[in-house]
């Protein structure tokens, strides 16, 4: 069963967040056009990454295209949350536990709402520079324009449809955690001053990636 932690970022506002793993492309393409077509861009959006990280680009366009390349992934890292709700059927959220059982399904609620609404627009959004990147197939070299459009398409399609799953279908299973309402507090203080602090918590719950996550999301930001 999926775990997912109610974060709380400062002055009222939550993210839901988890550390679902990078899922790999299986080495034989699923069936139907569509699948075969989205595990052909993913293929390839995971070795444009993979070639990007190795951090040994030649020449100032090189590199940054590099480092947009790596921003990119690292910011659809964190739509796997969603990606893996769209085909369960219960999950445990961890909520602060300084807020009340109703009040942390209602931010779950809105979250996911949400979230619904603003995959299902850039859904709409991306298919259509998708569609309009194809005219730069007559450029040489590989269309990384299509690319990028292809895995945000994709990205947005298993986000909008795990937020419809978690909010229409998943069965939620709530615990209070103490140490999440101390995350809340340290969202008001400065970086510097809370970041040893953040990184223990981080290492109790076991979620390596989340200081680096609360850092982007939480208040304030310098």
């Amino acid at each position: 069963m999926m775990t997912a932690y109610l974060l709380p970022v400062g002055r009222g506002r939550f993210e839901l967040y988890s550390e679902a793993p990078e899922e790999p492309v299986g080495p034989v393409a699923p069936a139907g056009l569509l699948r075969r077509t989205l595990h052909r861009f993913r293929e390839r959006w995971y070795e444009v990454v993979r070639a990007a990280r190795r951090d040994d680009a030649q020449g100032v366009f090189a590199r940054w295209r590099a480092d947009v390349i790596c921003r990119l992934a690292e910011a659809i890292s964190e739509q796997r949350t969603l990606w893996s709700l769209r085909d369960a059927r219960q999950a445990a959220l961890v909520y602060p536990s300084d807020v009340a059982e109703g009040r942390a399904r209602g931010e779950l609620a809105s979250i996911l709402s949400r979230a619904r609404r603003h995959h299902r627009l850039w859904l709409i959004v991306d298919a259509g520079a998708f569609a309009l990147s194809g005219l730069l197939m007559l450029i040489p070299g590989p269309n990384l324009v299509a690319y990028y459009f292809a895995f945000r398409l994709i990205g947005h399609y298993l986000a909008w449809r795990g937020a419809s799953q978690a909010q229409d279908r998943v069965r939620w299973e709530m615990t209070s955690e103490a140490q999440l309402a101390e995350l809340g507090a340290l969202a008001e203080l400065p970086r510097d001053a809370r970041a040893s602090r953040v990184e223990a918590i981080a290492a109790s719950l076991n979620l390596p990636r989340l200081s680096a996550f609360f850092d982007r999301a939480a208040a304030p930001v310098g």
